[in-house]
């Protein structure tokens, strides 16, 4: 049976831990996100938990029913980070790519956490707010709300998906990221034309851009593709004879692609 949750307002009534220190919510998942950094996934119990926050293991349970309820609240303490000061400015394709960017970029200074937590879904309040706002800009942009509901899928898993692929690679063993990296400036770079004459030709494009985060592309060419279908819904709904108008401002093209990715998440 799940442990019951003590209401913050009683929590914080509590007398101080021996260091002095008065545990919260808050503070319990900045330490674990330290000790994901410090020691992976594995290193992340109530145990050292305890330890770390000079308290007994137990008292992490009046804060969270169990290890997989901090899991879920260390996932959306990095969407409350992504989100922190974003508001919308116009177009939509900006709002929404500079949305994007945040969530892959927070997600990525805490690879292992990242990888812990991109595949979860929290209900919690900062990764409402955020999916709140993915669809209030789909919605103010004229997207009809299944068409609206269809991006903003594809937005949101196409984003944790990176956010997961590029934070595993982050989180590999300093060596081992290495050896993948190296890997196609030599055997890559190496192989014959008369065997692998596609790949032979394409070695030194690929040895740039393949240590790199293809996020940045893959959000502009799915922003490019609503743009696309949202054009067509207005020509579709514009009176015979009216050219169909669209929401202001450029392309997703028009926004410069940051150098955002696997071995260079800042």
């Amino acid at each position: 049976m799940p442990k019951r949750v003590v209401h913050e307002e009683r929590r914080r009534r509590r007398r101080p831990t021996k260091s002095g220190r008065v545990l919260s919510e808050t503070l319990i998942v900045e330490t674990a996100l330290r000790l994901l950094r410090e020691h992976g996934s594995a290193g992340l119990t109530a145990r050292r938990l305890g330890l770390a926050l000079d308290c007994d293991p137990s008292t992490l349970y009046r804060y969270f029913r169990g290890m997989d309820d901090l899991t879920l609240a260390i996932g959306d303490a990095l969407i409350g980070r992504a989100m922190h000061g974003w508001r919308p400015a116009g177009p939509w394709q900006g709002d929404l790519r500079a949305i994007g960017l945040r969530i892959h970029t927070a997600y990525l200074s805490h690879p292992q956490a990242a990888v812990l937590t991109a595949s979860r879904v929290s209900g919690r309040d900062r990764e409402l707010a955020a999916d709140e706002a993915v669809l209030d800009v789909l919605r103010t942009a004229g997207f009809p709300l299944p068409e609206a509901v269809r991006v903003y899928h594809a937005f949101i898993d196409t984003t944790l998906a990176f956010a997961a692929l590029d934070a595993a690679s982050l989180a590999l063993p300093s060596a081992a990221r290495r050896a993948d990296e190296d890997m196609w400036r030599s055997t890559y770079a190496r192989l014959p034309a008369a065997t692998h004459p596609r790949l032979a030709e394409a070695a030194p494009l690929l040895a740039t851009r393949m240590v790199t985060s293809a996020y940045p592309t893959a959000l502009d060419m799915l922003l490019t593709s609503a743009e696309h279908s949202l054009t067509a819904h207005r020509t579709r709904s514009a009176p015979s004879g009216t050219p169909a108008g669209g929401a202001a401002g450029g392309t997703p093209g028009d926004i410069p692609s940051p150098a955002v990715g696997r071995g260079n998440p800042d």
